[in-house]
């Protein structure tokens, strides 16, 4: 890791980091309410005693944290179902995993009315779980593949989507505004409840992916060479993908289906740092915060007094972006 860090990498992970932190101190300054950014870092010191400071600390300061937690989770869980399947066109989107966090929580939502937030990331985490589990069995035959992973994992998405949009239908009337708003992929009124459940989500599975990154470098090597390194795939596999699906339940239980992050983040990583996964994770959940960050701050300030969606901004990105990356392989 220390040789890894050397020159290049370090330099970029240290102006990743400070993007991060800079965007962070600009969203808090700007917005329907501008504030000096001496006020801002006078907040966050606890040194500001003027009306700004419960603009900051509670309506804005929650809601970046979240965008950074969020990004950072979503990008992690792609780059590490990327390095699984072997394939940089994947994302949790591809194996179901937000498709079945959505049902999951639009089921939730329909049947307990009176529910509590805390609940809502667990219910996403066990939803994800559900349809990666589905794709596994059904893919499984003497070994799990990662195109049969893919292949599978598209059906499970398309039948996810049907089951999210009965729901819908068939719920109370006057949740469908909320549920949709969901569904795009929202942080708005993110206060420190919803940050208080998903840090630690975050917190446990970023570091552990980074403890297993060998093993995903090793598996990059094809199956056969990661048998002869005694490298148990089978199950390095589940306990990725276990990792992937806790990182994106928890991202999308609180901020809805935020789309395409866990597939531009891993890829921008690649380019900048190769092929390592112990570069590319920690790459990738800078690059996913950034993203996300400037989405929300898009979606805060372009179309004003409306807040739009930041997941409509990542699509907007991201569908462009994917259709870049399959005219790239074709051309290879």
């Amino acid at each position: 890791m220390l040789k890894l860090l050397s020159g290049k990498n370090s330099f970029i992970i240290a102006m990743l980091s400070f993007g991060v932190v800079a965007l962070s101190l600009i969203c808090l300054s700007i917005g329907g309410v501008s504030v000096p950014l001496k006020e801002v870092v006078l907040s966050l010191m606890d040194r500001n005693l003027g009306s700004s400071d419960l603009i900051i600390m509670q309506f804005r300061l929650p809601r970046i944290v979240a965008a950074v937690l969020i990004g950072a989770a979503l990008a992690v869980s792609g780059a590490l179902l990327q390095g699984v399947i072997r394939n940089p066109l994947a994302s949790p989107d591809l194996l179901g995993v937000t498709g079945g966090a959505s049902v999951a929580v639009v089921a939730f939502m329909t049947l307990f009315t009176g529910y509590s937030i805390h609940w809502v990331p667990v219910i996403a985490i066990v939803g994800a779980m559900a349809a990666v589990v589905i794709n596994y069995v059904f893919a499984w035959r003497r070994g799990v593949s990662p195109f049969r992973l893919v292949l599978i994992g598209i059906g499970i998405s398309t039948a996810m989507g049907a089951i999210t949009t009965f729901l819908l239908i068939s719920g109370p009337a006057y949740l469908a505004a909320q549920v949709l708003n969901w569904m795009t992929g929202s942080i708005y009124g993110t206060n420190w409840s919803y940050v208080d459940v998903l840090w630690p989500w975050v917190a446990i599975f970023i570091p552990l992916s980074l403890l297993f990154s060998k093993e995903l470098n090793v598996q990059s090597l094809g199956e056969e060479t990661a048998v002869g390194l005694g490298s148990r795939i089978q199950l390095s596999r589940v306990v990725l993908l276990f990792f992937s699906v806790a990182l994106a339940g928890a991202a999308v239980g609180v901020a809805g289906m935020i789309s395409f992050i866990g597939l531009m983040a891993p890829h921008i990583a690649r380019k900048l740092v190769g092929n390592s996964f112990q570069m590319v994770i920690p790459v990738s959940a800078l690059l996913g915060a950034i993203i996300l960050l400037l989405a929300d701050l898009a979606g805060r300030m372009l179309f004003q007094p409306l807040d739009i969606p930041a997941g409509v901004f990542t699509a907007g990105v991201g569908a462009p972006f994917f259709m870049y990356l399959i005219f790239k392989r074709k051309k290879v």
